[in-house]
């Protein structure tokens, strides 16, 4: 089977069936006295196109993604470590500018590895502590769920940036710079039964909390806050595209009263997501 047809979803289940990976209920390993760790990599074609992403907005996304996760899992960052792919032809100049953006972020690059490629590539390991990972796993029927800020912006400004369109530079800034939700990943951290962020969908990481936590997740999506100007774009539905880099947390009902986030949707008994089918970022 090819993975195409597999899907990364089940490829990760199927990994951990056989006993190959491991910790799967937060978005990046956890260790001992506190100490997280996450990876992820961007690659040109595939994650940014070289013509409408500047070398320092590639560093800042490199890094943001990355702290994105340990936002998810309560998290101050401590490192950054970088790994980067590129020609040999490449202007040096450029992997400057790279680096620039990567510690615009206000974490510090403390090593990591160069190799020359056909095509650039940046892999980004971020380190961090923290002292209560929420997970995948811990969400309940009754709690409620609420999302750290709109959703949309960035795969709107994506695809103004594939169609050019002009007059979206607050939307293309989203894309090429997402925010970084670590101040709200501790505070949430405190209370909630479960937090995602959701790069890949809202659609797509709810299912992680529900397939993880055994419960039914029902979104109300007219309740989402979307971000401004998204429908001028197109008349898509970009808040179900991912790029986003928003924390989604389950929270009992009263701490989710009492936070100053919007709640989105409740868990319930059951499995799965309502609406079912939203889609997201499939890696495969």
């Amino acid at each position: 089977m090819r993975l195409s047809e597999l899907g990364e979803f089940e490829l990760l289940e199927e990994l951990e069936r056989r006993g190959l990976v491991a910790g799967l209920d937060a978005e990046g390993a956890v260790l001992a006295d506190g100490r997280v760790v996450t990876q992820d990599t961007l690659v040109e074609g595939t994650h940014f196109r070289r013509e409408w992403t500047s070398w320092r907005d590639l560093g800042y996304k490199a890094a943001a993604v990355n702290l994105s996760d340990l936002a998810a899992m309560g998290a101050a960052p401590e490192a950054l470590l970088v790994a980067l792919s590129a020609p040999s032809d490449e202007e040096a100049d450029h992997v400057f500018e790279l680096y620039e953006g990567l510690n615009e972020t206000g974490v510090s690059v403390l090593g990591g590895d160069t190799t020359r490629a056909v095509s650039v590539s940046v892999t980004v390991t971020a380190v961090g502590r923290s002292e209560r990972v929420p997970g995948r796993a811990g969400a309940r029927p009754g709690d409620v769920l609420v999302v750290t800020g709109p959703l949309g912006g960035a795969a709107a400004g994506l695809h103004a940036l594939r169609d050019g369109l002009d007059g979206f530079d607050d939307l293309v800034g989203l894309h090429r710079r997402p925010p970084l939700r670590l101040a709200e990943g501790k505070e949430l951290a405190r209370v909630a039964h479960a937090m995602v962020d959701i790069s890949d969908g809202i659609g797509a990481d709810a299912a992680r909390i529900a397939e993880r936590s055994g419960c039914l997740l029902r979104l109300a999506v007219d309740d989402l806050p979307i971000a401004a100007g998204v429908e001028r774009v197109a008349d898509l539905p970009f808040w179900t595209m991912g790029e986003d880099y928003e924390l989604l947390a389950a929270l009992a009902p009263e701490d989710g009263a009492e936070s100053r986030f919007t709640v989105v949707g409740e868990c319930r008994e059951g499995a799965g997501v309502e609406p079912a089918d939203l889609g997201g970022w499939q890696a495969f």
